[in-house]
């Protein structure tokens, strides 16, 4: 027990710091290409915090733990959007930038009730659905490269009052591809360290599979999305903090889900539904935070409220 403790204690570690080396050179070669910070949020970072899910979901999809595979993916998908986004945004508001509010939220929201009502469809995500999933991954990816040559311009009427935000660009791209690899590693060895130790602490206890994926195992997979979105907040980048749940969720409902069903038929627990219910209504109150007051922006009352949420959706966990 002890061992398992001091490995996730070292997972922490290598997390927190993984975390500030992605930030830093993400936002680097963001400001030197004249990238928008949200397009690299929802690529490069979301990808690269995402490797913990792709990993586990991947490995119990083949050894036959379908519960694992799909309970990892909607409950962190949850823990992302609740806890971590609601974590953000108390440290500090988030703004919405306009492609965000119009174009991202709402096409996270379409993409979770798509991806429900594929899984019900014969209770099951099969290779033809997977196929699905992962043509609708290369077209989000495709729009993100549009949008990381129009996204200046679409946002342009709302950057005037971030001039005092451009900081010195990095001296060299290789320093900064080098920080982006080693935060990437660290993340992947961290969440890899965190999650497998906690799932061995967690089954110690006597908790099922499914209780395990969608609370430990979540959270654990999540937590690169966690430290380095809450790393984001505290030096202001909200772009890439907004930017990295709402990649991260898409990511892992279309490639992650679709790579594993690819190798795997994964089975749909239908008690899965309740969990999406939470995930969508989220999605749908994210989409609503813009045009209630204050306008524009993820307040820090906003994020106190899906904290709440959040604790309230892990008590619906134990009382069921």
């Amino acid at each position: 027990m002890i061992i398992w403790v001091c490995l996730i204690i070292l997972g922490f570690v290598l997390l927190i710091k993984g975390a500030d080396f992605l930030v830093e050179g993400a936002s680097n070669i963001a400001k030197k290409f004249h990238i928008p910070e949200i397009i690299i949020g929802l690529t490069i970072v979301s990808i690269g915090t995402s490797m913990p899910e792709l990993f586990v979901s991947i490995t119990s999809a083949i050894d036959g733990y379908p519960d694992m595979a799909m309970g990892n993916i909607i409950g962190s998908n949850i823990a992302n959007l609740l806890l971590i986004l609601g974590l953000s945004s108390v440290i500090r508001s988030i703004k919405f930038k306009r492609e965000t509010r119009l174009i991202e939220i709402p096409m996270c929201l379409i993409i979770s009730l798509l991806f429900v009502v594929i899984c019900n469809l014969g209770h099951d995500v099969t290779r033809f659905d997977a196929g699905i999933l992962i043509v609708l991954f290369v077209l989000f990816i495709g729009y993100t490269i549009f949008m990381a040559k129009k996204g200046e311009e679409f946002d342009k009427e709302e950057d005037d009052d971030n001039v005092d935000d451009k900081a010195k660009l990095s001296k060299s791209t290789v320093k900064d591809v080098i920080f982006l690899l080693l935060g990437a590693v660290f993340l992947k060895i961290g969440g890899d360290l965190t999650v497998n130790n906690a799932v061995e602490i967690a089954k110690h206890f006597g908790l099922s599979e499914k209780l395990i994926s969608v609370t430990i195992l979540a959270v654990g997979t999540s937590l690169p999305e966690l430290v380095t979105s809450v790393s984001a907040a505290i030096k202001g980048k909200s772009d890439i903090a907004i930017g990295n749940i709402l990649g991260s969720n898409i990511f892992n409902m279309l490639l992650i889900i679709g790579v594993s069903a690819m190798i795997k038929p994964i089975v749909y627990n239908t008690s899965y539904n309740i969990d999406m219910i939470f995930l969508i209504g989220g999605t749908l109150i994210l989409s609503l935070f813009p045009i209630i007051p204050p306008k524009n922006k993820m307040s820090r009352g906003n994020g106190l409220i899906y904290i709440i949420l959040y604790i309230g959706y892990l008590v619906s966990l134990f009382v069921k």
